[in-house]
């Protein structure tokens, strides 16, 4: 019989959203966290990165094999608050749907796995092996937090990862790169009237910028492994009047990247296109802020095949398995990991993540919660 209830589980998870860990005050959640498995004889450890921003880590089980399983506790803005039919940051439930920020992405997912640890270490399990898990800060804005346990030795003994970011009834094993990239275009001002006296900066930087979308949305670039790669521009400015030549111009471009164009060649090509047009007078430098390569392992991985089979009762459509877009804890944290690493994508969620009226069915959350104790103790006792 389970040790918390439907509504016990539901409240935590309530609990969860009303900590408004908006790019910030993760340590709010872990604290939380920290306290909740406490209650139930689960020891945890706070690792402070700054702030009020912290990351979790928190095990149950001795010994081999490790299994190790992650969630991140920042949420992104909620934006207007007048957008939203409900309150944002209070858990509201109609017609088996569960809204707030958060909901998704991905406090339904962290929730399931403390539940799920609560409930085995209840039930004295795992008999053998070790589940650890790394509850992450500032995933939303560079995987800062993955960073620093990868660093500190957390994922060096792990044996098989899951990333319980939102995929419903579906199965990541792999995900795109991300590179954010500023471009910074310096010239000299001039009069309009004669611009022969200065340099204009827009024209440098845009003249980059169009030939490296030329270079990047190439049909011929292989896409077979998780889709086409991705490189946009999202952000430009520059100029300071209409009849003044510009000396400062600069744009932010984010790119996701695939195994057959990674990050590093993405740096390659912009370094060759910066070099042709500083050699006619620009000075254009660049500053990658972000990046982050994309991760790829098998797609018969165990925990694929084993996840798949937990979750067909509890599927309507057909489970698909496949890499995904968006960028998660992974990219730091299977570093160096072999690609026949035991790995998945798989939480609750759905497609309103970072958006208004984020949204999760609740059953979905609840089934979950079962999925992952018999996943995790079938890993462990293979």
């Amino acid at each position: 019989m389970a040790l918390l209830d439907e509504q016990k589980r539901l409240n935590i998870l309530k609990d969860l959203i009303e900590i408004k860990s908006v790019n910030d005050h993760e340590k709010e959640v872990a604290t939380y966290l920290q306290k909740l498995l406490a209650k139930y004889d689960i020891k945890s450890d706070i690792k402070e990165v700054r702030g009020d921003r912290a990351n979790l880590v928190a095990e149950i089980g001795s010994g081999k094999p490790v299994l190790g399983i992650s969630g991140h506790m920042d949420v992104v803005s909620a934006g207007n608050s007048d957008d939203w039919n409900t309150d944002p940051f209070k858990m509201t439930e109609k017609d088996g749907q569960l809204f707030g920020r958060g909901i998704t992405d991905m406090k339904s997912g962290l929730t399931a796995l403390i539940i799920t640890m609560i409930e085995l270490h209840h039930q004295n399990l795992p008999k053998s092996g070790t589940i650890r898990l790394m509850a992450t800060m500032g995933e939303e804005v560079g995987e800062e937090g993955s960073s620093y346990l990868l660093k500190d030795g957390y994922m060096k003994d792990v044996d098989g990862l899951v990333i319980a970011e939102p995929s419903g009834y579906n199965i990541g094993y792999g995900e795109k790169g991300s590179m954010d990239i500023k471009f910074i275009s310096k010239g000299k001002a001039s009069h309009s009237s004669m611009p022969e006296n200065g340099f204009n900066a827009i024209d440098a930087l845009m003249g980059l910028l169009l030939d490296a979308n030329k270079i990047f949305r190439d049909d011929k670039i292989s896409q077979k492994t998780m889709g086409p790669l991705i490189f946009n521009t999202t952000l430009i400015k520059g100029g300071t009047q209409v009849n003044s030549i510009p000396d400062y111009a600069e744009a932010e471009v984010n790119a996701r990247t695939i195994p057959e164009y990674d990050n590093d060649k993405i740096i390659s090509e912009l370094n060759n296109l910066m070099n042709k047009y500083n050699n006619q007078g620009a000075k254009i430098s660049t500053d990658i802020y972000m990046n982050e390569s994309p991760v790829l392992m098998n797609a018969d991985n165990y925990l694929v095949k084993a996840i798949k089979t937990l979750m067909e009762p509890y599927a309507t459509d057909d489970i698909q398995i496949g890499p995904i877009s968006p960028v998660t804890d992974a990219s730091n944290l299977v570093q160096g990991k072999p690609q026949d690493f035991p790995f998945i994508i798989a939480g609750p969620g759905n497609d309103t993540p970072h958006q208004v009226n984020e949204s999760l069915d609740k059953q979905m959350f609840l089934d979950f919660i079962d999925i992952y104790q018999k996943l995790f103790i079938e890993f462990l006792e293979k």
